[in-house]
């Protein structure tokens, strides 16, 4: 009996290395051959109407009634925003700009975004890119950065500068340009 736990052992033995032997510390993990990346430019109207009857951002939070701060800091807003190939509102519709900003800066207009820009029209149809950074929003030009994207945009990086085209320093509602530049 000995002999054959002996046997059974070995054998149990044999097949455990054989497993150990073709699953080393990377067997979770394989190598993909990258193709050549793209590099590629976008450029659209982003239109963020807080004013009217429908709204494409509303605001979801705010400081207490006791802060009178002139940025608005703390401020949060919610954005669903058409963009567009021209700034006329009624131009081709590219995309919707879908995400959070919210005021935060203290002495400066700064606002921080997460945002996507989700594409509908076009080979980008279904597509994204996520935007994550601070927006100097009275800079006459600014840049942030891209920080991801999904479909035709997956493992997407780059920068987007973005220029204001009108504002309404009453309501707030602004149309402001982008010009993209994203590598995937």
């Amino acid at each position: 009996m000995a002999k054959a736990t002996l046997v059974l052992l070995v054998i149990s033995l044999v097949g455990v290395m054989q497993w150990a032997k073709s699953t080393n510390a990377e067997s979770w993990a394989s190598r993909l051959e990258a193709e050549k990346e793209n590099v590629t430019n976008l450029q659209f109207y982003f239109h963020d109407i807080l004013s009217g009857k429908n709204p494409t951002a509303i605001k979801v939070a705010q400081p207490s009634a006791d802060n009178k701060s002139p940025t608005l800091f703390g401020s949060i807003m919610m954005a669903d925003d058409p963009l567009t190939e021209g700034p006329d509102p009624n131009s081709k519709p590219v995309g919707r700009a879908q995400g959070i900003y919210g005021s935060a800066g203290q002495n400066e207009l700064a606002l921080i975004m997460a945002m996507n820009f989700a594409f509908t029209d076009g080979i980008y149809n279904g597509s994204c890119i996520s935007l994550l950074g601070k927006n100097p929003a009275m800079n006459p030009v600014r840049e942030m950065p891209i920080v991801g994207g999904t479909g035709l945009f997956r493992f997407a990086r780059g920068y987007a500068v973005a220029q204001t085209y009108w504002l309404d320093l009453t309501t707030g509602d602004a149309i402001v340009g982008y010009n993209v530049t994203v590598v995937h």
